[in-house]
């Protein structure tokens, strides 16, 4: 394959920049661009060894001083020849560089493409590869610990472990039909009843990681609703920590919406403010009321607010008949004013932890935050502390496998003949090798 380089870093300004070449000409290609003080050249090194020296431009002029480092196949990250240079991390310089790497012989690597040819070489798994990319965008603890997991083989390993439960019933029956004069036992329908029972446990209870493990990934898109100038967005000031949206006394300030990226007890949430909620002929404002409206019911969660110190209305009507089949918390704002509003008033109408907070006073805070945590990390979440899928092409395929593998256990509570059984068996198997790069021919 031709040889590839890029910038390995961020492309920002920093105290050092990293770019990457690797491919069978990686060594010849970099020492066109580098000078080591020794005079030695790249190609006399052994692998995992460094030099210092001077990179060149395209000129020949020194461009920068730093390190190089080479790496021999194929004990490198992608299989293959590689060299690392480590400049300052200037802009300009590093791009300097790379333009001098790429006039020596190189082509840009496309995205993951290093990782890409790791993993064509058997460097990693398929799943492992795909986790690369879940620990560089961890964003806390969970996160992290999840992707190092699946970069650590471990949802490899169970899905092979599931597989091989199926290629084993599926080797059961090819063996019997196929070799009848041979002394095989019979497979009966209530041994292979029994036998893919807890392998179709185990599929569900793997794709039941699912959702917690989208929130890991993606953030838990939180919406605030309510009526105008009942504290939402003094509420979505207090949890960003900045003061994004402006609070005023006049109630529909907010016309549009605004996102903040935020941390609670290590959830990641997508928080946004929108714009009250009720009936207007104000054009601007009907819009952002649209828009409130929209979010609300793509929402994985609603946060109502509710004002407690005025009477509620004919717009908190609307608003709890549109978020009744929701995931909510009612919060009760403005409890260091005279209540008007009592819970049971709430409670009445919709079913939802309420919780009694001063935005403005930074009270009751702490109970929404534990009332979170509790929502998304226990209850109707199932998760492990092994395994969790965050991709969504992992989850399509478990999730066809597990269907293909009910009709197998429906087919054998109605008595179906078993050519029914294999051919359902074999979609299941096929499902789950299309997550770890397996064919079934082999496995029989």
């Amino acid at each position: 394959m031709h040889t590839i380089a890029a910038i390995a870093t961020p492309h920002a300004a920093g105290g050092i920049a990293v770019i990457r070449i690797s491919g069978d000409t990686a060594i010849s290609v970099a020492q066109q661009c580098f000078r080591s003080t020794g005079g030695k050249s790249l190609a006399e090194m052994s692998g995992y060894t460094c030099a210092y020296g001077s990179f060149l431009d395209t000129a020949g002029s020194e461009l920068d001083d730093g390190i190089a480092t080479v790496f021999r196949a194929p004990h490198s990250y992608t299989g293959e020849d590689t060299v690392e240079f480590s400049c300052h991390g200037g802009i300009f310089v590093t791009r300097q560089l790379l333009e001098t790497v790429y006039a020596a012989g190189a082509q840009p690597a496309e995205a993951g493409e290093f990782t890409k040819r790791a993993f064509l070489a058997g460097k990693m798994t398929l799943t492992q590869a795909e986790a690369v990319m879940d620990v560089i965008g961890a964003a806390g603890k969970r996160e992290l610990a999840f992707a190092h997991a699946q970069q650590n083989g471990a949802l490899f390993h169970r899905v092979q472990q599931i597989s091989q439960g199926i290629v084993r019933s599926l080797g059961d029956l090819a063996a019997w039909a196929d070799y009848p004069e041979d002394e095989i036992p019979a497979v009966t329908p209530e041994s292979l009843h029994a036998a893919l029972q807890p392998v179709l446990e185990q599929l569900d209870s793997t794709l039941a990681t699912y959702d917690y493990g989208r929130i890991l990934q993606s953030g838990v898109s939180a919406v605030i609703v309510g009526k105008p100038n009942v504290g939402k967005s003094t509420l979505f000031n207090l949890l960003s920590g900045s003061q994004r949206s402006i609070v005023t006394e006049i109630a529909g300030t907010t016309r549009d919406t605004l996102e903040e990226h935020v941390s609670i007890h290590g959830i990641p949430l997508n928080i946004i403010d929108t714009a009250g909620i009720r009936q207007t002929e104000d054009v601007v404002e009907k819009i952002g009321v649209r828009k409130a409206i929209d979010f609300a019911e793509e929402a994985d969660l609603i946060i109502y607010v509710v004002d407690s110190s005025t009477e509620m209305d004919q717009n908190d009507d609307d608003i709890i008949r549109m978020i009744q089949s929701k995931k909510v918390i009612v919060l009760m704002n403005k409890s260091d004013l005279r209540p008007v509003v009592s819970r049971s008033d709430i409670e009445k109408q919709l079913q939802a932890p309420i919780i009694e907070i001063s935005a403005r006073e930074e009270t009751g805070l702490d109970i929404f935050e534990d009332t979170l945590k509790d929502m998304f990390f226990a209850g109707d979440i199932h998760y492990n502390d092994e395994l969790c899928i965050t991709n969504v092409r992992h989850k399509a395929a478990i999730a066809a496998a597990l269907e293909s593998l009910k009709m197998v256990m429906h087919s054998i509570e109605d008595g179906m003949p078993e050519d029914f059984f294999s051919i359902d068996l074999m979609d299941a198997y096929e499902q789950l090798g299309h997550i770890i790069g397996e064919a079934v021919e082999d496995d029989l």
